[in-house]
């Protein structure tokens, strides 16, 4: 059974009392220093659960900045930024995304944020960050997030240069389960990349920022998205595309983890869209055989020859190498 600070809070179930009381430090404006260490960079090891009732969001009331207590910034961003926050009534502590509507209005992407609250706002799995709730005021519009207090896979990349076959199996499975979730829903992510990761209390794969997602029932789309070295040849040569692209990002992604770098890189645009299109794939020697056969599998020019969702978490490199933890909830939901 739990206590009542663990019913209360989720941050009090997962981290240690020092790291604890540096939450509240920070929420109270004063200095928090985060600890790292080699060891906790270890992914997929964190049971997570949703079992949390006193969420600010289990009210029908409104919300108002006047229910939160804002802490240290947790990113910038072009539309606004995100920040640690903590809900007055509950404790909950969470992320706090503020947009300014005259930034949207600018840039005319209304239609595109309305469309990432209302998928990732439906969206439950461990490895897909939440989105409790969402208000506004007269110039910003606030988005209720969960908090990722490891950040960005990409930053954590960027720090290690590249990662070993654990920790890179450990991710593309989580990924794999999380896209294959969406999948059933009919939901694109069409935006999978490290940016676009961001790791729980241990580690865990979460996969954020819904802004390029769409939710078609066909699961058939022209519009060209994503980032460049991330783009399919698909959509490069602007033909209809569907779900498969996130299987050719998830082949991208799990080069970058083992490489440090994306497979068609180049200093030229013009470069990297001839190589994709090419599927001009080059290994280096380090990479294991077993890793080369999944990339090689997910990096198909013809997107049904594709390596399947279900198949990529089954891969023999996969399964020998992964070391993620299936959270206790998300086993007995299943099982349900």
């Amino acid at each position: 059974m739990m206590s009542y600070k663990e019913n209360l809070n989720p941050i009090y179930k997962f981290t240690t009392p020092s790291s604890i009381l540096a939450a509240q430090r920070v929420l109270r404006k004063e200095q928090c220093q985060s600890a790292s260490s080699s060891a906790a960079r270890v992914a997929g090891r964190v049971p997570v659960t949703e079992n949390q009732p006193d969420k600010p969001t289990e009210s029908n009331k409104k919300f108002t900045m006047d229910d939160f207590q804002v802490g240290r910034p947790l990113g910038k961003g072009k539309f606004g930024n995100v920040y640690l926050a903590r809900h007055k009534e509950t404790k909950f502590i969470l992320a706090l995304k503020v947009l300014f509507k005259s930034q949207l209005e600018k840039e005319g992407v209304e239609h595109q944020l309305r469309r990432e609250i209302e998928i990732q706002s439906h969206l439950r799995h461990p490895n897909i960050l939440r989105m409790y709730n969402y208000f506004h005021d007269r110039k910003r519009i606030y988005l209720m997030l969960e908090f990722a207090p490891r950040g960005e896979l990409y930053k954590e990349l960027q720090i290690c240069g590249r990662f070993d076959e654990q920790r890179s199996a450990t991710i593309i499975e989580e990924l794999a389960d999380a896209l294959q979730y969406c999948h059933e829903r009919k939901v694109i992510h069409r935006d999978i990349k490290p940016e676009n990761l961001l790791m729980g209390y241990k580690g865990e794969l979460k996969i954020a920022d819904f802004g390029w997602s769409v939710h078609a029932p066909s699961l058939r789309r022209r519009t060209l998205c994503g980032t460049l070295d991330y783009l399919p040849p698909e959509m490069i040569e602007g033909k209809i595309h569907d779900e498969k692209v996130d299987l050719w990002c998830t082949g991208v992604l799990c080069y970058e983890l083992l490489v440090g770098s994306p497979p068609f890189e180049t200093p030229s645009h013009a470069e990297t869209h001839r190589r994709i299109v090419k599927v001009d794939l080059r290994f280096p020697s380090y990479l294991s055989d077993g890793s080369k056969d999944l990339i090689s599998k997910l990096l198909k020019y013809i997107p049904a020859q594709r390596l399947p969702l279900k198949s990529v978490i089954e891969h023999p490199w996969v399964r020998a190498n992964s070391r993620r933890i299936m959270p206790p909830c998300f086993e007995s939901s299943l099982a349900n």
